[in-house]
This record gives C-alpha cells, structure tokens and sequence, in this order.
C-alpha cells in the first residue's frame, strides 16, 4: 500500500465519519420509531421527503411521512424494526446506502407467540443538513416476505 498525501487521508477520513454519522442516524431515528418517538424519528427526514412502500405507493413531505407511518403503526403495542447489513456510499454532500429490514411486531395483547414480521431491502438517498449533519430524502422500501400473523391493516 503506498502513502497516500494527507489531503487523500483527510478525504477518507472524511467518508468514513459520514458513513459512521449514517449508521448512527438511521440506529437513532430507527430506535425512536420503535418507541413510538415521532418527532425524534421524523427528525431523521429532510422536509422534502419521500416514502416509497409498494403497498402505499410514494408518500411525499416530511410531515406527510410521519402522518402514514404513525396511522399504519398506532395498533402495534410493541415493535422491533432491525436493519441489518446497512452499506452507504459517500459523494460529498450527497450519500445514498442500502440495507434490509426485518421488522416484528406484536398485533394485540396476548398475541406474542406468533408476531407479524416481514423484511425486505431498503433503498436510501440523504443529503448532507446545514448544521452538516444528515438527513433521510428518500427511502425506498420493498417487502420480500411476511409471517406469523396476518398482515395488519394499512401495511399492504
């Protein structure tokens, strides 16, 4: 491996933070989202935002994001969204990453032997914030599989 200049390493170093800042956003507001913590979740989304879930179609504004997502998990008492190999690519102010979802989710009191759970991959675009932090523009998220119990209402 040869040297490379210290402008080469700054820039790699660079990368790598972003990467590591993405990872934490997606863990911080993936986490919030299992809390039912809307407003730290939605924190995570740039206002321009769009959702793109096969059964729902594309879902456009942050505000409008959050509205779908809360009405589509309000009757879950308790829920796990896991992402799993997250991979992000770093062009400046620009990021995009995929990844893949397992989620879980127990659909009424008494219910947890058998949760409903699903998983396919996630697709994202972010941009770089003001404060130079990251935010979410777009995801994209399809469903490869489901099982245990039947597909609540408002997820496909």
């Amino acid at each position: 491996m040869t040297a490379g200049t210290y402008e080469d390493l700054l820039r790699r170093l660079r990368v790598l933070e972003d990467k590591e800042a993405l990872r934490r956003l997606m863990i911080r507001g993936w986490r919030a989202l299992d809390r039912k913590d809307w407003r730290t979740w939605i924190e995570c989304w740039a206002e321009d935002a769009v959702l793109e879930f096969g059964p729902w179609g594309e879902t456009h504004g942050r505000e409008a994001v959050r509205a779908r997502v809360e009405a589509a998990e309000a009757h879950f008492p308790s829920m796990q969204h896991h992402i799993l190999n997250m991979d992000f690519q770093v062009e400046e102010d620009r990021a995009t990453g995929v990844g893949y979802m397992w989620f879980v989710a127990v659909t009424g009191s008494g219910q947890s032997s058998s949760p409903h759970s699903m998983g396919g991959p996630y697709d994202w675009d972010f941009r770089r914030d003001p404060e130079g932090g990251w935010l979410l523009v777009r995801q994209r998220l399809g469903v490869w599989w489901t099982a245990g119990e039947e597909t609540p209402a408002g997820l496909g």
